[in-house]
């Protein structure tokens, strides 16, 4: 917030800009230490701020991500992952995800599994959905750390309301690549926002193909992450069971 101050950004009051920031974080304690982002990273990360492509895999927000948590051991890595659309008119839709879920990852365009609980072996996949819907495992499913957060963009202009359906309809793409999405132990998280850099969408095919390329987004990116993730000690990544 200081650092956008400093740069003359935000709603103009009085007292000068007030800039609006919207925040959410992993519950990843406990991967790689205790530390937190403070202040200090908040303005790196604002300085550092470019049109470069964004680094994906154990950067970020994805340096403490996991996946796969749903029965208490074989979790595997999870990431930062970023995936988009650019279409002929000049429309851009892209999505950025730090994926830590407790469910699996599957590939929606070829209906693999890329990530989640690995089986006995530590080497294979169990497959939670199979596994649950077969019968309730030999174990109980005990807490665990998660949330799955990220921000979907385009550049055309939007209002809020317009904004916060397409937040939700984001919430699509997370649950055809994260399967169980949305559990009682997952704070998942998606901010939509629009640059206003192109014209408004008033048109229903339009609209149709904003539905399509926001959801298709999120889920591309889910599944980047995962395969960009690199390995840690006892949480291998999907490149290392042959699945990256």
């Amino acid at each position: 917030v200081r650092c956008l101050r400093d740069q003359v950004i935000g709603l103009t009051f009085g007292g000068g800009p007030s800039p609006n920031v919207p925040s959410a974080i992993l519950f990843d304690l406990g991967v790689g230490g205790d530390s937190a982002p403070d202040a200090a990273d908040g303005r790196a990360a604002c300085e550092a701020a470019s049109t470069d492509p964004v680094a994906e895999g154990n950067v970020g927000a994805g340096a403490g991500a996991t996946v796969g948590k749903l029965f208490g051991t074989g979790a595997m890595k999870g990431g930062l992952g970023s995936a988009g659309y650019r279409f002929e008119d000049g429309t851009v839709v892209a999505a950025l995800v730090a994926v830590n879920c407790r469910g699996d990852v599957r590939d929606p365009h070829t209906g693999r599994l890329i990530a989640g609980a690995r089986d006995a072996t530590g080497t294979g996949l169990r497959d939670a959905a199979a596994t649950y819907l077969s019968g309730l495992p030999e174990r109980p499913s005990p807490p665990s750390p998660n949330t799955t957060i990220g921000v979907v963009a385009t550049n055309r202009t939007l209002d809020k309301t317009q904004c916060t359906r397409l937040a939700g309809v984001a919430h699509d793409g997370l649950a055809r690549a994260i399967i169980p999405a949305h559990t009682r132990w997952d704070g998942d998280t998606i901010f939509f926002l629009a640059t206003n850099k192109a014209e408004p969408v008033t048109e229903d095919p339009d609209w149709d193909r904003l539905d399509i390329a926001v959801a298709a987004a999120v889920a591309d990116a889910i599944v980047s992450a995962v395969q960009a993730a690199e390995g840690l000690p006892g949480l291998p990544a999907a490149r290392d069971l042959g699945r990256g």
